[in-house]
């Protein structure tokens, strides 16, 4: 198979890409305890652009000295030294010709690891569901968090814009913002995680507003010259079941909503990303995505077979495909598949256990160019 779509250009905001192959963004916990970002995280994202990936989505980088970090070992995006030490690992990336796109994150109320603090933050005093993640240094339950009043609610713009800055002055070629998986942006847009009377709570309208705040205050800081995209699902770290109460009607009023706003790009995550999303029937995340905006859509979810991953942009569901574990099992992805090398298969032990830290195994793992 030739996989033409696969490795078809297409443009994202001001950027060229030369296949629809993108790295998905993956915590790795690799970082300086204070945040600095590492030569061994250099050599981890360069193995990706060097391995024919055309953009790279970095981990969730926390955004301020405050409530935003998730995870210690978590790298940040907060302080200019943190600019300093991603720049090497930016200029690594580029070097290869690849597109790199810094993912801001703000964990609330389902951070397990803040330097900062031991205090979280989130819509409502209501703890996540499940329990922390070991592979990420957590053990438990999650603590209650603080709800946010309105002066929180205006740091945290303001921590996404300045995080926004820092990207751009590291070198970065856009910046996505983390409204997915459970993180705060997520927890707003919760109806049970979210149980404000104000104007940021309540109705779906209501619930999704700081996004699109968050959304316009990172544009204004930016400018029209930098990539700006976000990543959204209905799963969560905490609750992977997670549906929204509406189904599709929710999924319409989220998508044409930010169709409206100016990002370049819209990047959903399901467990499965060519399954139904809102129950048996019903169309995938993506498709939606793409039947409610007009943006161009990035989908992720267990799409590491190419025949797959061809399909659903062939089919017009998606632009382009994210990859997660199977990025992590063959950084050069796209060159394998180019070379028709056999992929490996992911290896979940070796990668993530005991920690999800960034494992010497894989950089010292051949790349094939």
């Amino acid at each position: 198979m030739p996989f033409n779509k696969l490795f078809s250009n297409i443009t994202l905001g001001n950027k060229t890409l030369k296949n629809r192959l993108v790295v998905a963004p993956m915590t790795r916990v690799s970082a300086e305890e204070d945040g600095r970002a590492t030569d061994r995280m250099k050599h981890y994202y360069e193995r990706y652009a060097e391995g024919g990936f055309s953009a790279v989505i970095s981990e969730g980088l926390y955004l301020d000295e405050s409530y935003s970090q998730g995870y210690y070992n978590q790298p940040g995006l907060a302080n200019k030294t943190h600019v300093q030490t991603w720049k090497p690992v930016v200029n690594a990336v580029h070097q290869h010709g690849a597109m790199f796109i810094a993912q801001l994150m703000h964990a609330g109320g389902q951070g397990q690891g803040n330097i900062y603090t031991k205090e979280t933050i989130a819509p409502s005093a209501v703890s996540p569901k499940g329990e922390q993640l070991g592979f990420y240094g957590g053990s438990g339950p999650f603590p209650t968090p603080k709800e946010m009043t309105q002066q929180n609610i205006l740091d945290v713009k303001k921590a996404f814009q300045n995080a926004a800055i820092h990207a751009k002055e590291a070198g970065f070629d856009g910046v996505e913002i983390h409204g997915a998986n459970g993180y705060l942006l997520d927890q707003f847009l919760t109806d049970y995680l979210n149980k404000r009377e104000d104007q940021y709570g309540g109705s779906l309208e209501n619930r999704l507003r700081l996004i699109l705040e968050v959304i316009e205050s990172v544009r204004k800081a930016v400018g029209e010259d930098f990539v700006v995209g976000i990543r959204i699902s209905q799963i969560k770290v905490s609750d992977p079941d997670h549906k929204w109460e509406e189904g599709e009607t929710s999924a319409e009023n989220i998508f044409s909503q930010l169709d409206q706003t100016s990002i370049n790009y819209i990047h959903v995550t399901h467990g499965d990303a060519t399954a139904p999303a809102f129950g048996e029937g019903t169309m995938t995340l993506a498709k939606a995505a793409k039947k409610y905006s007009k943006l161009p859509i990035i989908a992720n979810g267990k799409l590491g077979d190419p025949e797959t991953a061809e399909n659903v942009i062939e089919e017009g569901e998606s632009d382009l495909v994210s990859l997660g574990t199977s990025a992590l099992a063959n950084p050069d992805f796209p060159n394998r598949i180019k070379q028709n090398e056999e992929l490996k298969p992911f290896d979940f032990e070796k990668i993530l256990l005991p920690q999800a830290y960034i494992k010497d195994s894989e950089l010292n793992t051949h790349i094939i160019k």
